[in-house]
């Protein structure tokens, strides 16, 4: 099979992965000149013709989706009976595999990666397309960092089948929301829920629910409560459990509406602030309502004083209630307001103590009400001797108000090691060498997008053993370059996707050629000028190539006619006569 040809186009290389419902391919496209991945459909699932329809509908739907966290699908064929998606080739790993090796995970990082999922099912859902299953075999994280949700099609298609073939389990009932489990409607709010899942075991290592077989699992979805988070690792922001739990709520109507809540959840998430201010909140609200109650039987009270006494007293009493009453509201609402401002929270953001001295940092901390403790004398490349290298908690982090922050102050660079100057300007570079014992040597200004000045290199780098005295150069940015801007890809899009991706991302449209392609429908790209994801100045026109559909058959020209009687005796005549014997 590796060496195997598809569609006279797709050459497979190399087997990169082994699923349930499909074998994938490292593989080259010779049209393009470009590497893919080829996702082939197993066998069992060739057999139902609803089933192969569904898949090729999906996957041309997801076809038109364009985003950089999802997986771009170039191709949809069928040769014989084999089905197969051709795909943008993914250098880096799946998020099962990283969960593997790292689980539990940082919340930081669950955070980062949860955001970029939920960025692709945004534009999914705005596509009206449901993924149904969300999980970490179909994240890819590439070497860079950006995460890619794969595999729509085959995920619709086979949630329109069954949970099972054989023996081999292909719905991912370990994230099925209880709507799927049940068979019962699902919309963008299931995807959310395995989504809930993925960031559950993320954070734990664990699925909230596991069983001997998919219909064990199944039903503890739709009957057992998940157990949180936090009861199995600690450490977890409350703030980001409570996102977890409502995300996977048994109920879809109690689970964010769609991703652009959960987006906006992750990204507002205040760890320990949020909780602190709740709990104040809840004891100070139970504070106002007894003093409200308080305030009204006292002057319930003052009230049928003033009326044993006399109705005018009682009157003058009973107006100083109500205005008692009254302020007490307001104070109140002021509260409600303070707390919002932060002015209840136990924490606030931890000031920048960074390259300042002992003593700068001192008056600091004294004036945003803080403890400074100095911890260890560390040695430091990016710091001089006796300013602040390190800090804990980190500039801007939540921290306890009133509470102690730990510096860690530079000894300066190892002796005899550069120090890093690279991203520092110009006028500043000279002085910071000198505290370490170096001269500035030369000075190369290239054209650069960065700010002018910027230092981009320099020679020897950061860390590199060297004489005291020794000089260091450097290349500094002259602020005139052009911007780079990263090359979509448009091939596989319709001409108005492409034009309008080309644009979004800073680029101009160039020429738009048409050619004949026999595997590619009619309207859709086939080729762009640059390769996706390289990079290009900003501004600069792309050259785009869109297919005309497959090339029409030439006609059968009218077989030559045999000419009539007298032009065969003609030729005949023509003919020169043969000589004739002497006798």
């Amino acid at each position: 099979m590796s060496s195997r040809l598809l569609s006279g186009r797709y050459e497979l290389l190399e087997k990169i992965g082994d699923g349930g419902m499909a074998v994938v391919y490292k593989g080259r496209d010779r049209l393009l000149n470009r590497f893919i991945a080829v996702k082939i459909l197993r066998p069992e699932f060739t057999k139902d013709a609803t089933f192969v329809e569904n898949f090729k509908r999906e996957s041309q739907a997801a076809a038109g989706l364009s985003h950089p966290n999802i997986v771009g699908v170039y191709d949809v064929g069928r040769e014989g009976n084999i089905n197969y998606i051709v795909m943008e080739l993914i250098e880096g790993q799946t998020l099962n595999d990283i969960i593997e090796e790292e689980a539990p995970m940082d919340y930081r990082k669950v955070i980062d990666i949860s955001k970029q999922v939920a960025s692709a099912l945004r534009v999914a859902h705005k596509n009206k397309i449901i993924h149904r299953d969300v999980k970490p075999h179909n994240i890819m994280i590439t070497n860079d960092g950006v995460v890619k949700l794969a595999d729509f099609g085959i995920a619709r298609a086979v949630n329109d089948a069954t949970l099972s073939t054989g023996s081999k389990i292909v719905g991912s009932v370990h994230y099925f929301s209880p709507e799927q489990a049940r068979g019962n409607y699902v919309d963008e709010r299931s995807d959310i829920y395995s989504l809930g899942i993925v960031m559950y075991e993320m954070l734990t290592g664990k699925v909230p629910f596991d069983g001997e077989n998919p219909v064990t699992v199944a039903l503890k979805h739709i009957n057992e409560e998940i157990t949180p988070p936090s009861e199995l690792v600690s450490g977890i922001p409350p703030a980001l459990e409570r996102c977890v739990m409502k995300a996977t709520s048994k109920y879809q109507t109690n689970r964010y509406s769609n991703a652009d809540e959960l987006i906006e959840e992750l990204n507002n998430i205040s760890f320990v602030t949020n909780v602190a201010g709740d709990r104040i909140f809840a004891s100070s609200d139970v504070i106002e309502k007894s003093k409200k109650r308080k305030a009204i039987e006292e002057a319930e009270e003052e009230e049928n004083r003033g009326r044993g006494k006399g109705g005018k007293g009682g009157r003058g009493k009973k107006i100083a209630a109500i205005v008692i009453i009254l302020l007490l509201f307001a104070a109140a609402g002021g509260y409600v307001v303070a707390w919002k401002l932060g002015v209840f929270s136990s924490t606030k953001p931890a000031p920048d103590f960074l390259g300042k001295s002992m003593e700068e940092a001192l008056a600091l901390a004294q004036e945003e009400g803080f403890t400074l403790k100095q911890g260890k004398d560390i040695y430091s490349n990016d710091y001089p001797e006796g300013k602040i290298c390190t800090q804990d908690p980190e500039p801007g982090a939540d921290a306890p108000k009133e509470g102690t922050i730990t510096v860690h102050v530079s000894k300066g660079s190892k002796e005899g090691m550069v120090p890093n100057i690279v991203g520092m300007q110009q006028d500043q570079v000279e002085a910071f060498l000198q505290e370490y014992g170096y001269q500035l040597g030369n000075v190369k200004t290239i054209t650069d997008p960065a700010e002018e000045g910027k230092v981009l290199e320099q020679d020897p780098v950061a860390g590199t053993p060297l004489d005291k005295e020794s000089k260091v150069n450097i290349v500094v940015s002259d602020g005139k370059g052009t911007e780079k801007g990263t090359v979509p890809s448009v091939t596989g899009l319709t001409l108005e996707q492409a034009k309008k991706r080309i644009k979004e991302e800073g680029f101009k449209v160039g020429r738009v050629d048409y050619d004949y392609d026999n595997s590619v429908d009619k309207g859709y790209v086939i080729y762009q000028q640059y390769q996706a994801n390289s990079l290009l100045d900003k501004g600069t026109s792309i050259d785009i190539q869109v297919s005309s559909g497959p090339e029409p058959v030439p006609e059968t020209p009218p077989a030559e006619e045999t000419p009539p009687a007298d032009d065969q005796q003609q030729e005949q005549t023509d003919q020169p006569e043969e000589p004739q014997p002497v006798g």
